[in-house]
């Protein structure tokens, strides 16, 4: 009997316990690139100790500016069982990471979900967050329930026509908004632990929004479907972070850095609309801090 893949939107269903490929890229064995502190996420995420980030390989959205390009199209990465996966997350809590952050997983739910349980059972106590681009199946989410402490979604559009050039993925706000809507069921309001002007989310949804260089109105509609729909239940954070690299040539209006007053305009306006729970990035962000080397560090056993 074949066993088809119905993880993510796509679809594809094909059977990955054969080694067949989907739009992700992956088979069923799991493949990751990196596996190491990382201090570039929101402050609440990172503190000052990191965020344990496993960097998976595949992604079914393939957006036309991926600044993760050799992951998300599956040439980095070194192949790992479930059992070496939960032994990397007892790793990355032994480096005093403030907790496990899956970056793009979603195509990988069934061995994660046991690989944090066997962690669990072995002692492992982080927060687990879901780092993914929002195009997730509600059924996909609904299984990580109990698992997940954190899910950090983009919502990168509501236009449609955006998502279909940019991502492939005309559908993408109904799908975002539906796996949106459980995510925020499951966290409810955010909880945070430590000291004032330190402290770490134990359990809660940020939603990301990178704002793309000429597509201001779109990124305020987002604002506005975010705040209008959950007020400040969820943590917003506008990005300004956008990168334009040479895969990105083919796209003429994409082939730009994102101008200050684009940025300035999309936080003016959630100020404006109320947004209290948020986060901002200031001044220049450099490439190479949000772009990490995908070089498998951490990934294979020591001495392998």
């Amino acid at each position: 009997m074949r066993k088809i893949c119905t993880l993510c939107p796509r679809a594809c269903a094909v059977d990955r316990t054969r080694r067949e490929r989907g739009i992700c890229g992956q088979t069923w064995q799991i493949k990751a690139a990196r596996a190491a502190l990382h201090f570039w996420e929101e402050p609440c995420i990172s503190g000052e100790k990191g965020s344990g980030a496993v960097f998976f390989s595949g992604c079914p959205l393939h957006c036309v500016y991926c600044q993760n390009q050799s992951i998300a199209n599956g040439t980095a990465g070194e192949l790992i069982s479930e059992e070496r996966l939960a032994e990397i997350f007892l790793e990355l809590m032994e480096q005093g990471a403030n907790n496990i952050n899956l970056v793009t997983p979603g195509h990988f739910a069934p061995q994660i979900i046991r690989a944090v349980e066997a962690a669990r059972r072995q002692g492992m106590y982080l927060p687990i967050v879901f780092n993914t681009s929002g195009y997730e199946n509600v059924d996909t989410v609904k299984m990580l329930e109990g698992i997940v402490d954190i899910y950090l979604p983009d919502f990168k559009y509501m236009d449609s026509g955006l998502s279909g050039r940019y991502s492939h993925a005309p559908d993408y706000s109904r799908v975002a908004k539906a796996a949106l809507a459980e995510m925020v069921r499951q966290t409810g309001e955010a909880v945070f632990a430590g000291e004032p002007g330190d402290s770490l989310m134990k359990r809660g949804t940020i939603v990301r929004h990178l704002v793309l260089p000429g597509c201001i109105e779109d990124a305020k509609s987002v604002i506005r479907y975010l705040y209008e729909t959950y007020g400040n239940t969820v943590y917003i954070s506008i990005m300004s972070q956008f990168t334009p690299l040479p895969h990105t040539a083919a796209y003429p209006e994409l082939n730009r850095r994102l101008l200050p007053e684009e940025y300035e305009a999309v936080v003016d306006y959630a100020v404006a609309l109320g947004v209290e729970n948020g986060f901002i990035q200031e001044g220049e962000t450099a490439e190479e801090s949000f772009i990490p080397a995908f070089d498998g560090e951490g990934v294979l056993r020591p001495g392998k």
